[in-house]
């Protein structure tokens, strides 16, 4: 069982950053992947970034590759989404989410634990 909770969510202008944490809990975290979703009003959730459970790799959503960093630290059950040059369209609830794949996935079925979710608003 993994309990996931997010942080760090909140309002920043366009062009602006924000960090998101999910922090995690149980013993058994390292052995599992990790995604960020997010969820926009009216649109379906989305995959945002995924990492295996190592960290060694990632995947991204074509719309936020080269802005949004995902990230982990085993050591403190955490993993992190950093998010750069952010644009209205980024608003959304955002999502932590745990996998048992190793490698890094979109397939949101695949996903068994999942967070609260913390919303980003991006003002224009």
């Amino acid at each position: 069982q993994v309990q996931l909770v997010e942080s760090g969510g909140g309002l920043v202008q366009a062009g602006g950053s924000l960090r998101l944490s999910c922090a995690a809990s149980g013993r058994t975290f390292s052995r599992y992947g990790m995604g960020w979703f997010r969820q926009a009003p009216g649109k379906e959730r989305e995959v945002v970034a995924s990492i295996s459970w190592r960290g060694g790799s990632t995947l991204y959503a074509d719309s936020v590759k080269g802005r949004f960093t995902i990230a982990r630290d085993n050591a403190k059950n955490t993993v992190y989404l950093q998010m750069n040059s952010l644009i209205p369209e980024d608003t959304a609830v955002y999502y932590c989410a745990a996998t048992p794949s190793v490698a890094p996935t979109r397939a949101e079925s695949l996903y068994h634990y999942w967070g609260q979710g913390t919303q980003v608003t991006v003002s224009s």
